[in-house]
């Protein structure tokens, strides 16, 4: 389908005024039950509308809202009946609804139904009322009829509700500077620069939601994996930023396909990502990346002992590790942050394990007074062992506080589950997460898990029967 380009005046953008009344909320389960549209070429101005059959039940909540029954569309002609009349009346112009993606969504998916691929360029109300007035709160059709006064005839009805968009456009033409509101439509309608290796339906595509997005090069190899609250709008600013930065022009000019995963809510896409990065080792991704093992710091369990062992994740498991402090990069690493602590702290490089003492001799620390001497007996090795306990306390990794696995709910429909500090996956069933928990097996201990998981560790349950549910 052609899209339009936007005119310097705005008399001259040819528009169709959307709304739809559907049988629930997702675009490729539940179906249209009601189409109406507005379309303005100047002065000119046709209205249309029709029933459709959905071939499904509307659910008695659904008929309540609309006041569209089962039987009223038990006659009504199919989308696929519709389809050319549809097509005719958007052919080659801007897609204004309120909240239009969903519209757009039903409409795509309607489309794809027939075989046919509908595109078109949108124009949200919802997204054009917050962009000209930022101060007020609400910007849905409920208010904006009381702000602007417009004139409700059957409301939740599909023309009706095209009708009020398209009235709307009219008050926003009365009382806005044409500069303004062309600026503020243009910005909206604008379709950002893709790179010319991509599918341009990808930018129609995209959702808002959030998740973790992956960018494809040559052959399917991995380039970057990145996660946002909005997946659009994230793939997008790369693009927009690639002639700033030398890293953004390069992944520009390598990619060849986006995919995406929609996840649940912020912690699942952090998770995520950490675990595509590992698993796909993008070429792109300097954080993140797959580490061959850590080191942690063990402090003895007697009070008496000043000794301080550098373990590895290859020695023990650091998600059961009580006496565990800090997480490294390698046991060099920990040795110099232990050295910094000793400084810090006046505690004895020699009595922790960082420098060879001498029979009856103190450590160097002590002839500098950087030691307070219980290398020489001078202090108990109780209270250096107290302040050494002390110094780590920040360090201290936490041990997995349950007997077995825990969920995290993250939206009334999902539950990510947790066992060890290691991220298993997501659940929207007792079947899904009994599957999780069956494949579950000794996970190798991620830094980048457990420090995500430390934020939410308060929202963590043991799992128990219903969980998932």
């Amino acid at each position: 389908m052609a899209r339009p380009r936007l005119p310097d005046r705005l008399d001259d953008l040819p528009l169709a005024f959307v709304d739809l009344e559907t049988s629930g909320s997702t675009p490729t389960k539940d179906r249209i039950t009601e189409i109406g549209i507005v379309t303005v070429d100047g002065e000119q101005v046709e209205r249309w509308s029709s029933l459709v059959n959905p071939h499904q039940t509307i659910p008695s909540f659904i008929e309540n809202l609309t006041g569209i029954s089962n039987d009223m569309v038990a006659q009504a002609p199919s989308f696929d009946e519709l389809a050319p009349e549809v097509r005719r009346r958007l052919q080659g112009r801007v897609f204004v609804a309120h909240n239009a993606r969903f519209d757009y969504g039903f409409l795509k998916q309607s489309f794809m139904r027939t075989g046919y691929a509908f595109s078109a360029t949108t124009l949200c109300t919802v997204k054009l009322s917050r962009a000209l007035f930022p101060q007020e709160k609400k910007h849905n059709l409920d208010s904006l009829i009381a702000r602007f006064d417009l004139q409700v005839q059957d409301r939740h009805r599909a023309l009706a509700d095209a009708d009020l968009i398209h009235q709307l456009w009219i008050k926003l033409r009365a009382q806005l500077p044409e500069e303004t509101l062309r600026e503020a439509v243009v910005d909206l309608c604008g379709h950002p620069s893709l790179p010319s290796s991509l599918d341009p339906t990808v930018a129609e595509e995209l959702p808002e939601s959030c998740g973790v997005y992956l960018f494809w090069g040559e052959n399917g190899a991995p380039l970057y994996v990145g996660k946002s609250k909005n997946i659009r709008e994230r793939v997008f600013s790369h693009f927009a930023a690639d002639v700033h930065s030398a890293k953004e022009l390069g992944l520009s000019q390598q990619i060849r396909s986006i995919t995406w995963e929609e996840t649940p809510g912020e912690v699942s896409a952090l998770l995520r990502e950490a675990q595509l990065v590992k698993e796909l080792k993008p070429s792109f991704n300097r954080q993140l990346r797959l580490q061959k093992g850590f080191a942690s710091l063990a402090l003895g369990a007697a009070d008496n002992d000043p000794q301080v062992d550098v373990v590895t994740s290859q020695d023990r498991s650091f998600a059961r590790g009580e006496d565990l402090h800090g997480i490294f990069e390698s046991v060099t690493e920990a040795k110099r942050v232990l050295r910094h602590l000793a400084d810090q702290h006046e505690l004895c490089k020699g009595l922790l394990g960082l420098e060879k003492l001498r029979q009856g001799a103190g450590c160097f620390g002590r002839q500098l007074r950087k030691c307070r001497g219980a290398c020489q007996g001078q202090e108990s090795l109780k209270d250096h062992h107290l302040r050494l306990s002390l110094a780590l306390v920040k360090l201290r990794l936490a041990a997995w506080p349950f007997q077995g696995p825990a969920v995290l709910r993250e939206s009334d429909e999902a539950v990510l589950v947790i066992d060890q500090w290691s991220y298993l996956g997501i659940a929207r069933s007792e079947d899904e997460l009994a599957s999780l928990l069956e494949s579950r097996g000794e996970r190798q201990f991620d830094r980048d898990t457990y420090r995500i998981l430390q934020k939410v560790a308060r929202q963590l349950q043991p799992i128990h029967t219903g969980a998932a549910g």
